[in-house]
């Protein structure tokens, strides 16, 4: 199985008309051992950062036609602690419910469980923008990719 490194930011910078966008950045060193990366992007979005960060995971995963191991890496502690703390599964056994509300953004987290479905994942939280540098690496590398909103013509991951 490949292994991939995925940086996701959902408050991705460069958008002067908005809050910002959402991107995502594959990095992988390929047999040579020479590293790549590949930057996804589904554009802006004027929505919560929280829709925008999904977005940016499920671009990342659904542009792969591989399963990969992946190591995937976000500021945001409601995608991430999501999967870590099995919030997903209970969601689905009680009807996508979170106590008394329901939970946001159903679709996308459907979507990104469809997404997630073949590769084997590691979810990583980046805490906050205090000048740690995993986070300073999701905000630079997606921020570069929400500025370039076209996936390549061959989206796949060939390694």
């Amino acid at each position: 199985m490949k292994k991939l490194t995925v940086y996701t930011d959902g408050a991705a910078k460069g958008n002067p008309d908005g809050p910002g966008g959402y991107g995502a950045v594959q990095q992988y060193t390929d047999p040579a051992g020479n590293l790549h990366e590949r930057e996804c992007s589904g554009g802006f979005s004027r929505t919560t950062n929280n829709r925008m960060e999904l977005m940016a995971a499920i671009t990342a995963l659904e542009v792969l036609n591989q399963p990969c191991e992946i190591d995937l890496y976000s500021d945001s502690a409601y995608l991430i602690k999501a999967f870590t703390e099995h919030w997903i599964d209970k969601w689905i056994r009680t009807g996508w419910k979170r106590g008394k509300d329901p939970v946001k953004n159903v679709d996308l987290w459907k979507r990104l469980l469809a997404a997630a479905g073949p590769h084997r994942i590691s979810w990583h939280w980046v805490k906050g923008h205090a000048g740690h540098p995993g986070n300073e690496r999701c905000d630079r590398l997606a921020s570069a990719a929400a500025l370039k909103p076209d996936l390549p013509e061959d989206p796949g991951l060939e390694i």
